[in-house]
C-alpha cells in the first residue's frame, strides 16, 4: 500500500529533529454546498534541523518514530502558485 503525502507549511521548529506542519485541505459542506478549509497540524521527523517556520514542504507517513510523529519531511516544496 502506497504510503500517503501531505503538502503544508511549517508552523513551529522548537523540537530537535521535529517540525509541526499545518496542512490545509478544502471540503465541500454537506448541506451549504460551500467549500471550507480545514486544517491540522501534524509533528513530523526532520533528521538534520533544516526546515524553518514559514518553509512549504512534503510529508509522508513512515514508521513511528515516538508518541506522535508518524510523518517525515522529505522534501521542500515548490511554492504555491509556481511563483518562487
Amino acid at each position: 500500500m502506497p504510503r500517503r503525502v501531505m503538502h503544508g507549511t511549517v508552523v513551529s521548529d522548537k523540537g530537535d529533529k521535529t517540525v509541526v506542519v499545518l496542512v490545509e485541505r478544502r471540503v465541500m459542506h454537506p448541506v451549504y454546498k460551500k467549500f471550507i478549509r480545514q486544517s491540522k497540524k501534524y509533528a513530523a521527523h526532520d533528521e538534520t534541523n533544516r526546515f524553518k517556520v514559514g518553509d512549504v514542504v512534503e510529508i509522508i507517513e513512515c514508521r513511528p518514530i515516538s508518541k506522535r510523529k508518524r510523518w517525515a519531511v522529505v522534501t521542500e516544496s515548490a511554492a504555491p502558485g509556481g511563483a518562487a
